[in-house]
């Protein structure tokens, strides 16, 4: 059921919350935000944000992610990922578009793939 917030606002997502701890694949058509633990694989057809009190270990694939808290692993998007000041990535990222805020953590590697220019018919 759908709180009075996601009603108002139309929108819906999944959220894990502090104290809470998932061990195995989440899979979501929508955004989802963490800020408990996950030890595994995420898979959304949205965004990922990881609280400051988030913590994932395992691999992220999702179309945009906002991390405040810690990534340990690897982590793919379509577009953009945003690394606030909270935030802290051990290990692999591919992204389209990199923001990293002043102090930040990042220690890892870093692959950038623009997307394909539209082809002209």
């Amino acid at each position: 059921m759908a709180t009075l917030q996601q009603q108002q606002s139309g929108a819906l997502y999944n959220a894990l919350t502090a104290g809470s701890k998932i061990i195995g694949t989440v899979i979501t058509d929508s955004d989802f935000r963490v800020d408990g633990t996950v030890e595994g694989d995420v898979k959304s057809s949205g965004k990922v944000v990881i609280g400051e009190q988030g913590l994932i270990k395992g691999t992220i694939s999702c179309q945009n992610a906002e991390i405040m808290g810690k990534l340990e692993g690897k982590i793919e998007t379509q577009h953009t990922l945003a690394l606030r000041a909270t935030g802290n990535i051990k290990g692999e990222v591919t992204t389209q578009t990199l923001i990293v805020e002043p102090n930040a953590i990042f220690n890892g590697t870093c692959s950038m793939n623009k997307q394909a220019a539209p082809q002209k018919k």
